[in-house]
């Protein structure tokens, strides 16, 4: 024997169920647009810290309280073409000089050799913002970018500066392949 439902019954739930996902599609809006974000590396640019496949998250505030430095990973709309997502190791801050030379960073005078960050890669000098025995001046407000594998990277030597306004996030943590999981250095 059937019960039937009532009219009523049919109603709430939808209504509840109406809510329901439409507060979990607000908070996802919110959480993507304001705090975090999953991305997907698509290149070689950053190999070996990142390879083609990884999938990590981007901590979309952090910058909102602290300012970027050399070393960090971040995510930034690609000048020339934003609609396109970018991802680099910030290398000068506006206002600095930059300058590839052996195959290291100099930035005002200074050799970045950390190796941790800078250490472990050779950089490649090329035109037009960084050819050899060439020192560029970081606009105020923008960003000198380079990927880790500077043989496989289009990135500020050959495009220019990342303007502050174009900045997404930091990458902070992987979250696939399991056997590279972990935090992002």
């Amino acid at each position: 024997m059937k019960f039937p439902i009532p009219k009523e019954v049919l109603i709430r739930e939808a209504k509840e169920w109406t809510n329901s996902i439409l507060v979990a599609l607000i908070l996802t809006l919110i959480i993507r647009t304001f705090i975090i974000q999953a991305f997907k590396i698509p290149s070689g640019s950053m190999r070996p810290t990142l390879m083609e496949g990884d999938k990590l998250f981007v901590n979309k505030y952090v910058y909102r309280f602290e300012a970027p430095k050399p070393g960090d990973i971040i995510v930034f709309k690609y000048p020339v073409d934003p609609k396109k997502d970018f991802i680099k190791r910030l290398v000068a801050l506006g206002g600095e000089k930059v300058e590839i030379r052996d195959g290291k960073i100099i930035v005002d005078g200074k050799t970045l050799d950390d190796p941790k960050l800078f250490g472990k890669f050779f950089y490649y000098n090329h035109d037009p913002y960084g050819a050899p025995g060439e020192t560029i001046q970081v606009p105020e407000n923008n960003y000198f970018v380079l990927g880790d594998n500077s043989g496989n990277s289009t990135d500020s030597r050959f495009w220019g500066f990342v303007p502050k306004k174009n900045v997404l996030g930091k990458a902070v943590f992987r979250w696939w392949p399991l056997n590279r999981f972990g935090k992002i250095e």
